[in-house]
C-alpha cells in the first residue's frame, strides 16, 4: 500500500504544472527551466534580454530582429507591474521586464529551449 501511495503522490509532482506564475493575461508565464524561472510565452517559448539595449530602449533591429523577434504587445496594450511596454523606432510597441525588452531566439523551435542563452555574449535567459 504505501509503495502505490508513493507511486500516486510522485505521479501528482510529475503531472503539477512547472509554472509559477502567470502574467499578462497569460501572454508569459515563468517557468522552471535547469533550475531557474525563465520568462516564457504561453507557449512555454523562451523570452532573452539583450545587454546592448538600455532600459525602455530596444537597440535590436534589422538583422538581429530577425533572429531576435521581439515579443510584440498590440496596441491597446497596458503597462503591468513589472512589466512595461517600449515603443520601437517603427512605432510598434515591444513588452519588457524590468524595463528591458524581451525577444525571442530564431533557432529555440520547442517549448523549454535555450539556445539563445549566452549568444556572443550579450544575449541571456530572461530570468525572474
Amino acid at each position: 500500500m504505501r509503495s502505490l501511495l508513493a507511486g500516486a503522490a510522485a505521479l501528482a509532482l510529475l503531472a503539477a504544472p512547472a509554472f509559477a506564475a502567470d502574467y499578462l493575461d497569460g501572454q508569459v508565464k515563468s517557468t522552471d527551466i535547469g533550475g531557474k524561472m525563465v520568462l516564457t510565452d504561453a507557449n512555454g517559448m523562451t523570452l532573452y534580454i539583450f545587454d546592448k539595449d538600455e532600459p525602455g530602449v530596444s537597440n535590436c533591429y534589422d538583422d538581429c530582429a530577425v533572429k531576435w523577434p521581439p515579443l510584440f504587445a498590440d496596441d491597446a496594450a497596458t503597462a503591468e507591474g513589472e512589466f512595461t511596454l517600449v515603443e520601437r523606432t517603427d512605432g510598434t510597441k515591444m513588452w519588457a521586464y524590468k524595463g528591458w525588452p524581451l525577444y525571442y531566439w530564431y533557432e529555440d523551435t520547442a517549448p523549454g529551449d535555450i539556445k539563445g542563452d549566452g549568444v556572443g555574449g550579450v544575449w541571456h535567459l530572461a530570468v525572474e
